[in-house]
């Protein structure tokens, strides 16, 4: 391509310049997607060699490892009162309920459904903004609920009428789609707090409130647990778990999400039902069903309509 004069070459440059820190940006958003796509079945995996409060409870112990340098008492005294109680409810919401909702939903349910179920989570924050904060969505942002609920709806209408097994993934299902309300809170919760709070104490200060309401649930499976009973293997995974889901998945976001357009951020939530799709037809063997592959195009056009910026065009002068 060939530019007319060096102001023309410097427009070109500065234009791939550009273009390069986009992709580069956005390859960290679709990474952290990843990551947390993979630990739907990675949970899945680990749940049937190790109770959910036990596993529950090292994941924030292995968290707390990486992030208890930033519990400085100096930093600590700068936090006020209302912030620390919005932090409690962070917690309770966004570590503590998911993480208790999320891994006994996995262990009743296909890691391609929780998936799909979870990827609703833009869809069900506008719902409750709407409904808690009175923001009132736009068009699209309707359209997108209507899909991720048609969506949800499909998956567990495809286990209503059947068996054992279909009643406890319809359990299951019902727990995932708790797990999204919850984190749905936490991000409510989480925008007033990143106005004066730096995100990764955010992080560190809502996982040691996580522990600590852990702590009452994962003692005893703590103490009387037969570790030797469960492989090198999975003890690998739930050390990758407890890094990936509390550290790297957030670092990467983070990271990202300040350098990409908000309108394109929601886009990439959908790679998170692919990620947990592979995961589950890849490494344990499920088999998608057409009511997951409609819920997952229902759930996925939701993001892609909800992300969707309208250009205006100016009006041509007469």
């Amino acid at each position: 391509m060939r530019f007319g004069g060096p102001s023309g070459k410097l427009r070109g440059a500065v234009h791939f310049s550009g273009l390069s820190v986009l992709n580069r940006y956005s390859l960290l958003l679709i990474t952290s997607m990843l990551l947390v796509g993979s630990n739907v079945g990675i949970g899945k995996s680990i749940v049937e060699f190790v109770p959910v409060p036990l596993f529950a409870l090292l994941r924030f112990v292995i968290a707390m490892a990486v992030l208890w340098p930033l519990l400085r008492l100096a930093k600590l005294r700068r936090v006020k009162r209302d912030e620390w109680f919005n932090l409690f409810l962070q917690a309770l919401f966004g570590t503590f309920g998911f993480t208790l909702l999320m891994l006994n939903g996995v262990q009743r349910t296909s890691a391609v459904a929780a998936g799909v179920i979870t990827s609703t989570i833009p869809a069900v924050v506008a719902l409750l903004s709407w409904l808690i904060l009175k923001e009132r969505p736009n068009g699209r942002a309707l359209a997108s609920i209507a899909l991720a609920i048609v969506g949800v709806l499909v998956i567990n209408l495809a286990h209503a009428d059947r068996s054992a097994a279909g009643e406890t993934s319809l359990t299951g299902n019902l727990m995932i789609l708790g797990a999204v309300c919850c984190e749905s809170l936490y991000i409510i919760l989480s925008r007033r707090l990143t106005q004066t709070l730096a995100p990764i104490d955010i992080c560190a200060y809502t996982h040691l409130f996580g522990l600590v309401l852990m702590l009452p649930l994962g003692a005893g499976a703590l103490l009387d647990f037969d570790y030797r009973a469960v492989p090198f293997s999975v003890w690998t995974l739930v050390l990758w778990y407890g890094l990936s889901a509390s550290i790297f998945s957030f670092w990467l976001w983070m990271k990202g999400i300040r350098h990409v357009p908000g309108s394109l951020a929601g886009v990439f939530s959908a790679v998170l039902p692919v990620a947990a799709a592979l995961y589950g037809i890849v490494f344990l063997g499920e088999r998608p069903t057409l009511a997951h592959g409609v819920a997952l195009a229902c759930v996925v056009t939701g993001i892609g309509l909800a992300s969707l910026k309208v250009r205006r065009v100016p009006p041509v002068a007469s």
